[in-house]
């Protein structure tokens, strides 16, 4: 096992709780190593080291090789975003001295999950005098963190009859961000000291958010504020075998993936490390994978090493590129057998974990990785000792998720997904193990080194 890795690795998940902080981390660490923005070559040359970011919310490292660019590049691609909450636009209420901020789930979680633990704010705010506000709220410990309630068990009788799915709604999910104690007020007209309390609570709110960090409530309109677990990534187990952190869906594989790029050498084709936003809800948007965004980075990249920009040479070489698409999958949990078929699962420290299709049920929504392709991964695999395990997510009927992997395919390039197994995926709190992490470092080292 690496310790020095796993230490790294809990200080991203800790430091790296949004897109937008993961790749601040990312350009930090490229930095180091001589990687150099775009905007910083005329042209690119054999050895050269780039980096390309797209909203600040995705990111491509690329060292250049010295075979033609057409011939294709060895890539891994990871996405950066994670299921959270995120403020609505207009997110600031109050209701009988409470005051609120409205919030929207986003990927898929278990709603429940995230009722009455600690929770953080990160994010920015955008002025519109073109200045912005970085925000981190609930991380240190003199902070004060948020939450949102729920009913206490004694009269929950209603609640409990709900499906889980049901019973806590996509409304009820708001902070509790403030409160005032009722007025005292002799008043007999309700309706006066109802409009009392409310405009002294939210008035509150407003007037610290001012005098902390400049903002008005107009302000929230354009800003981006995600909603998180508070607290650092854990050591799990006696042993210490196990980590315990947000986000690691799919920020183990963007790490262990960054780590490898920065410490390999692209001798032959050229190298690249994606890094990709909203894989959560679908890869769509301007940083998703489903958009131009790989294909326009990579044409700024021929753009530079070519002599004369061709769309075929961007064409050929995508289609000639191979990907591990890393992303993580389904742990074997052995307290849920019922949902697993165990010969094709993966297990907490069994190793890296391919999947040759994802999808659900009839592989919808699949890229089903060609034969050549694997036997070649597994043996750059064994040459380098690296543990791996050939795995599925979940039985054939009972479900199912897909990856970037089918949008890499739509190139003609070979692709197939590999991560680590994780338990509790998508919940706050997320189970990895410290052994497969080191494994996936040294599998992404392994393939980057095929035909290099």
């Amino acid at each position: 096992m690496n310790d020095s890795l796993i230490e790294s690795y809990k200080n991203f998940l800790n430091n790296g709780k949004t897109e937008r902080e993961c790749v601040q981390q990312i350009i930090i660490a490229a930095e180091k190593k001589g990687y150099k923005n775009l905007e910083s070559y005329k042209t690119l040359k054999t050895g050269d080291k780039v980096y390309i970011t797209k909203m600040n919310k995705a990111i491509a490292l690329f060292e250049i090789g010295k075979e033609p660019v057409e011939k294709g590049m060895k890539i891994l691609c990871a996405h950066i975003d994670s299921p959270r909450l995120d403020a609505k636009q207009n997110p600031l209420y109050e209701k009988d001295c409470i005051t609120y901020l409205n919030t929207h789930y986003y990927g898929g979680i278990k709603k429940y999950q995230w009722t009455t633990i600690p929770l953080a704010i990160h994010g920015i705010v955008c002025k519109k005098d073109g200045t912005t506000v970085n925000i981190v709220i609930g991380e240190d410990e003199a902070d004060p963190v948020f939450c949102i309630s729920d009913i206490l068990p004694h009269l929950a009788q209603e609640q409990m009859k709900a499906s889980a799915s049901e019973f806590i709604k996509g409304e009820a999910l708001d902070l509790l961000f403030g409160s005032v104690p009722p007025e005292k007020n002799s008043d007999d007209n309700e309706k006066s000291k109802k409009k009392a309390e409310k405009e002294k609570s939210k008035k509150l709110v407003l007037s610290m958010l001012k005098e902390k960090y400049g903002i008005e409530e107009e302000d929230f309109n354009s800003a981006e504020l995600e909603i998180v677990p508070a607290g650092k990534a854990r050591d799990l187990g006696i042993d210490r075998s196990m980590i315990l952190g947000y986000g690691q869906d799919d920020r183990s594989c963007a790490f262990a993936s960054v780590e490898a790029m920065l410490e390999s050498k692209a001798t032959g084709k050229t190298n690249c490390c994606l890094c990709v936003d909203k894989e959560e809800i679908g890869s769509v948007g301007a940083t998703g994978m489903a958009s131009n965004l790989f294909e326009n980075m990579v044409a700024e990249i021929i753009n530079l090493t070519e002599k004369t920009y061709s769309e075929l040479t961007l064409r050929r070489c995508l289609s000639n590129s191979e990907m591990l698409s890393s992303d993580v999958n389904a742990a074997y949990d052995p307290m849920n057998v019922q949902l697993y078929d165990k010969q094709n699962s993966s297990s907490l420290g069994g190793g890296i974990a391919f999947m040759k299709f994802t999808g659900s049920r009839g592989k919808s929504g699949s890229n089903d990785c060609n034969p050549e392709f694997i036997a070649k991964i597994r043996k750059a695999m064994d040459e380098d000792k690296v543990s791996y395990q050939m795995a599925e997510l979940g039985k054939v009927d009972v479900g199912g998720g897909g990856t970037i992997a089918y949008h890499a395919a739509k190139y003609g390039m070979s692709v197939i997904d590999a991560g680590i197994p994780v338990l509790s995926m998508h919940a706050p709190w997320e189970v990895t193990h410290k052994e497969d992490i080191t494994q996936l470092y040294n599998g992404y080292k392994a393939f980057l080194k095929i035909n290099n």
